[in-house]
């Protein structure tokens, strides 16, 4: 089995930081890529940021406030956000393309997201 952990959500007022850290454990031969992505109330889940061994990718409205980075010696993925604004409020979600073991394919895992809430 894969796991995908997520921790660092909560509540902050807008300008603030938080930083996001997702965990992949299990039989896992291989990371395609790791990343992030949020749905809000009401709305479509979205990418927020992927990182993969070829690029890094962010949405256009995280551009210059977000930062995603990973550590492949223990599969985690970070995501440091800055100057937090409230339409930042969203559930964020990991997501991984990996391949385990046993397996012939690589498949998408997700986590069971974190809450981050920005208010006054």
């Amino acid at each position: 089995q894969v796991q995908l952990v997520e921790s660092g959500g909560g509540l902050v007022q807008p300008g603030g930081s938080l930083r996001l850290s997702c965990a992949a454990s299990g039989s896992i031969i291989r990371i395609n890529s790791m990343g992030w992505y949020r749905q809000a109330p009401g709305k479509q889940r979205e990418l927020v940021a992927i990182t993969s061994t070829s690029s890094i990718n962010y949405a256009d409205s995280v551009k210059g406030r977000f930062t995603i980075s990973n550590d492949d010696t223990k599969n985690t993925v970070y995501l440091q956000m800055n100057s937090l604004k409230p339409e930042d409020t969203a559930v964020y979600y990991c997501q991984a393309n990996l391949q385990k073991f046993g397996t012939p394919w690589s498949a998408d895992y997700w986590g069971q997201g974190t809450q981050v809430t920005v208010s006054s």
